[in-house]
Protein backbone atom coordinates (compact mmCIF):
# COMPACT_ATOMS: atom_id res chain seq x y z
CA UNK A 1 0.00 0.00 0.00
CA UNK A 2 1.89 3.42 -1.47
CA UNK A 3 0.43 6.78 -1.36
CA UNK A 4 1.17 9.50 -3.58
CA UNK A 5 1.07 12.94 -1.93
CA UNK A 6 1.38 16.19 -4.54
CA UNK A 7 -0.08 19.43 -5.12
CA UNK A 8 -3.35 19.23 -7.90
CA UNK A 9 -3.01 21.55 -10.62
CA UNK A 10 -5.63 23.00 -12.24
CA UNK A 11 -7.48 21.96 -14.86
CA UNK A 12 -8.31 23.26 -18.34
CA UNK A 13 -11.53 24.34 -17.47
CA UNK A 14 -10.34 26.74 -14.76
CA UNK A 15 -8.27 30.16 -14.79
CA UNK A 16 -8.16 30.50 -11.33
CA UNK A 17 -5.75 28.73 -8.49
CA UNK A 18 -9.33 27.45 -6.97
CA UNK A 19 -8.13 23.93 -4.87
CA UNK A 20 -4.82 24.22 -6.00
CA UNK A 21 -3.65 25.39 -2.76
CA UNK A 22 -4.22 22.20 -0.33
CA UNK A 23 -1.90 18.94 -0.71
CA UNK A 24 -3.60 15.55 -1.87
CA UNK A 25 -2.90 11.90 -0.50
CA UNK A 26 -4.25 9.49 -2.89
CA UNK A 27 -3.38 5.68 -2.80
CA UNK A 28 -1.21 3.86 -5.58
CA UNK A 29 -3.22 0.83 -7.18
CA UNK A 30 -2.57 -2.80 -5.87
CA UNK A 31 -4.86 -4.61 -8.32
CA UNK A 32 -5.19 -3.48 -12.05
CA UNK A 33 -8.64 -2.61 -13.77
CA UNK A 34 -10.63 -5.19 -15.39
CA UNK A 35 -13.37 -4.99 -17.75
CA UNK A 36 -16.52 -6.61 -16.71
CA UNK A 37 -17.44 -8.49 -19.55
CA UNK A 38 -21.63 -8.21 -19.19
CA UNK A 39 -22.32 -4.55 -19.14
CA UNK A 40 -17.95 -3.51 -20.36
CA UNK A 41 -17.97 -0.99 -17.71
CA UNK A 42 -14.31 -0.57 -15.89
CA UNK A 43 -14.16 -1.86 -12.14
CA UNK A 44 -11.66 -2.74 -9.47
CA UNK A 45 -11.90 -4.76 -6.22
CA UNK A 46 -9.21 -1.92 -4.72
CA UNK A 47 -11.67 -0.02 -2.32
CA UNK A 48 -7.83 2.02 -1.05
CA UNK A 49 -8.30 4.05 -4.35
CA UNK A 50 -11.65 5.80 -3.67
CA UNK A 51 -9.67 7.54 -0.54
CA UNK A 52 -8.36 11.13 -1.25
CA UNK A 53 -7.29 12.95 1.43
CA UNK A 54 -5.90 16.74 1.61
CA UNK A 55 -3.86 18.51 4.42
CA UNK A 56 -3.15 22.26 4.45
CA UNK A 57 1.00 21.33 4.45
CA UNK A 58 2.81 18.54 2.69
CA UNK A 59 4.58 17.78 6.01
CA UNK A 60 1.25 17.11 7.87
CA UNK A 61 0.20 14.81 4.95
CA UNK A 62 4.12 13.09 5.60
CA UNK A 63 3.64 13.21 9.13
CA UNK A 64 0.14 11.36 8.25
CA UNK A 65 2.16 8.59 6.53
CA UNK A 66 4.37 7.98 9.27
CA UNK A 67 1.85 7.94 11.98
CA UNK A 68 0.05 5.11 10.16
CA UNK A 69 2.84 3.22 8.50
CA UNK A 70 1.85 3.94 5.39
CA UNK A 71 4.64 3.96 2.07
CA UNK A 72 4.64 7.32 0.57
CA UNK A 73 5.91 9.51 -2.29
CA UNK A 74 5.64 12.99 -2.55
CA UNK A 75 5.64 14.71 -5.99
CA UNK A 76 6.89 18.58 -6.08
CA UNK A 77 4.76 21.16 -8.07
CA UNK A 78 6.41 22.50 -11.13
CA UNK A 79 7.30 26.28 -10.60
CA UNK A 80 4.93 28.67 -12.70
CA UNK A 81 6.20 31.61 -14.61
CA UNK A 82 4.01 33.79 -15.75
CA UNK A 83 3.94 34.81 -19.33
CA UNK A 84 4.61 38.35 -19.16
CA UNK A 85 2.91 40.31 -22.45
CA UNK A 86 1.28 43.90 -22.78
CA UNK A 87 -2.11 44.69 -24.64
CA UNK A 88 0.16 46.41 -27.64
CA UNK A 89 2.08 43.04 -28.40
CA UNK A 90 -1.38 41.73 -29.78
CA UNK A 91 -1.14 44.45 -32.28
CA UNK A 92 2.68 44.42 -33.22
CA UNK A 93 3.59 44.33 -36.33
CA UNK A 94 6.23 41.20 -36.27
CA UNK A 95 4.08 39.20 -34.41
CA UNK A 96 5.22 35.39 -34.36
CA UNK A 97 1.60 34.18 -34.73
CA UNK A 98 -0.90 35.80 -37.41
CA UNK A 99 -3.77 38.21 -36.46
CA UNK A 100 -7.38 37.82 -37.90
CA UNK A 101 -10.21 39.91 -36.66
Amino acid sequence: MTARIYKPSRTAMQSGQARTKAWVLEYEPERPRIVEPLMGYTTTSDMLQQVRLSFDTKEEAIAYCTRHGIAYRVSEPKEKRPKRMSYSDNFKFNRAETWTH
